[in-house]
C-alpha cells in the first residue's frame, strides 16, 4: 500500500483517536468504554469471588474456562480473514480471505506438528507467545484510547512485557501447582507414558525459575509504572515533546488496571483465573478494536448502538467460531493420549488455541502497523 493510502485509512489508527468527537463521544470514546473499562470494572467486582476459587476443584476453572471460551474467547479472533479488507484500502474481499487462511492454515499446522514432535517446548512457546499476544492486545488498547504517557516505542514494549506477562507470569509465582497440573495435562496428551509429563513439565516449575519471574514481573511493572509517571510530572527525555508533561488522566488509569490485574492473578485460581481474562478482558478488547475498523459497525457505535455494533461483529464471527470449535475436535482426534476427563478437554482446547494464535498474532501485527502502534510518538 501506498503512504497516502494508509494516511486515508483514518478509521483504522489510534493515533487519531483523541482528536475525533471534540464535541460529541466518539465511536473511539464509546467503544473504549463499552469494551475495556467497563469489563475492566468487571474484573475488578469479581476480585472477591477470585480469591475464593483456590478452594474450589479444578473442575470449575476448566467449566469457567470453556464457558469464556464458548461465549467469546474463540470468536474475538474469527474475523481476522475481513482485517486486511477493513484496514487496509485498495484489498480486495477474496485477496484478504485468501491471504489470511494461508497464513493459518501454514501457521497453525505447524503449531500442532510442533506439539507432537516437541511437546514441553511447544508449551513454552504457546505460553511466551500468548505473553506477547496478550500484551499486545492491551498496548493497542492504550493507543486507541489516546493514552499518552507511552509515547516511544520502548515504553509500549515494556507495557507490553507487563501486561502480558501479569495472566502468563503471575499465576506461576502464586499458583505454581495448578499451572504444573495444566502443563502436565498438554504435554501429557502427546505422550504415550502417562507418568512421563511430571518429568518432563519438571524444569519448569523449579523455584529458581518461579522466583525469576516473579522478581522480573515485579521489577518490569514498577519501571513502567515509574516511566509514565516521569512523563506525566514533565519529566520526558525530550526525544519526542521537549520533556513536556502529560495527560495524567491515562497514567493513572494504566496503573489502575495494573493493580486489578496484579490482584486478579496472585488471587484467583490459574485456569479460573485465566478464563474470565480471556473472555471479560483480551477478547472483548480486540473485539472494539474490530468494530471500529469496520465502517458499517464503526457507524453504530457513533449512532450509542452497542447492540447494533456487536450484531455486526457477531454475523462476520459466526462461521469461523464454528470453525474453531471444529479445529478443536480435529486436535481431540488426533492426539494419542486421546480425551478421557476435563482435564484432556483443556489441554486440547489449549492446543487448538495455540494453532489458531500464532496466526492470529501475524494478523494483530499487520493491524498493529497499519495503525502506527508502536510507532515512536503515536498517540501523543
Amino acid at each position: 500500500m501506498t503512504e497516502a493510502a494508509a494516511t486515508e485509512s483514518t478509521e483504522s489508527r489510534p493515533a487519531d483517536a483523541g482528536r475525533r468527537g471534540s464535541t460529541a463521544e466518539s465511536a473511539e470514546e464509546r467503544v473504549d468504554r463499552w469494551f475495556a473499562r467497563r469489563p475492566a470494572l468487571a474484573l475488578a467486582a469479581l476480585l472477591p469471588i477470585g480469591a475464593v476459587t483456590p478452594l474450589f476443584p479444578v473442575e470449575v476453572g476448566v467449566a469457567t474456562f470453556a464457558l469464556g471460551t464458548l461465549v467469546v474467547g474463540m470468536a474475538h479472533g474469527a474475523v481476522d480473514h475481513l482485517v486486511p479488507l477493513r484496514a487496509a484500502p485498495g484489498v480486495s474481499l477474496r485477496r484478504s480471505i485468501a491471504v489470511v487462511s494461508v497464513v493459518y492454515a501454514v501457521l497453525g499446522g505447524a503449531v500442532v506438528a510442533a506439539f507432537f514432535l516437541a511437546p514441553v517446548a511447544a508449551f513454552v512457546g504457546f505460553v511466551a507467545l500468548t505473553w506477547l499476544h496478550w500484551g499486545q492486545g492491551d498496548v493497542a488498547t492504550l493507543a486507541i484510547a489516546s493514552v499518552d504517557h507511552l509515547p516511544t516505542s520502548a515504553e509500549r514494549w515494556l507495557a507490553l512485557v507487563v501486561r502480558g506477562g501479569l495472566p502468563m507470569g503471575v499465576p506461576l509465582l502464586a499458583h505454581p501447582e495448578e499451572y504444573r497440573l495444566v502443563a502436565e495435562w498438554t504435554v501429557g496428551l502427546f505422550l504415550v507414558d502417562a507418568g512421563a509429563a511430571a518429568t518432563a513439565v519438571d524444569p519448569l516449575f523449579t523455584p529458581a525459575v518461579r522466583a525469576a519471574v516473579g522478581a522480573g514481573m515485579a521489577a518490569a511493572t514498577l519501571a513502567s509504572v515509574g516511566l509514565g509517571y516521569r512523563r506525566v510530572r514533565g519529566g520526558g527525555d525530550g526525544s519526542n515533546d521537549g520533556g513536556a508533561r502529560r495527560d495524567p488522566a491515562g497514567w493513572r488509569r494504566d496503573v489502575g488496571e495494573l493493580a486489578v490485574l496484579w490482584a486478579w492473578f496472585l488471587l484467583a485460581a490459574p485456569v479460573f483465573a485465566i478464563g474470565v481474562y480471556f473472555a471479560l478482558w483480551h477478547a472483548l478488547r480486540h473485539v472494539g478494536r474490530l468494530v471500529l475498523v469496520d465502517p458499517e459497525a464503526a457507524s453504530a457505535a457513533s449512532a450509542g448502538d452497542a447492540v447494533g455494533a456487536l450484531a455486526r461483529f457477531g454475523r462476520d464471527a459466526a462461521p469461523l467460531t464454528l470453525g474453531g470449535f471444529l479445529v478443536v475436535g480435529a486436535v481431540g482426534a488426533s492426539v494419542p493420549a486421546g480425551v478421557a476427563a476435563p482435564g484432556d478437554l483443556l489441554a486440547v482446547s489449549l492446543v487448538a488455541i495455540a494453532a489458531m494464535t500464532l496466526p492470529h498474532v501475524v494478523v494483530v501485527a499487520w493491524l498493529d502497523r497499519r495503525q502506527g502502534v508502536w510507532r515512536p510518538g503515536v498517540g501523543a
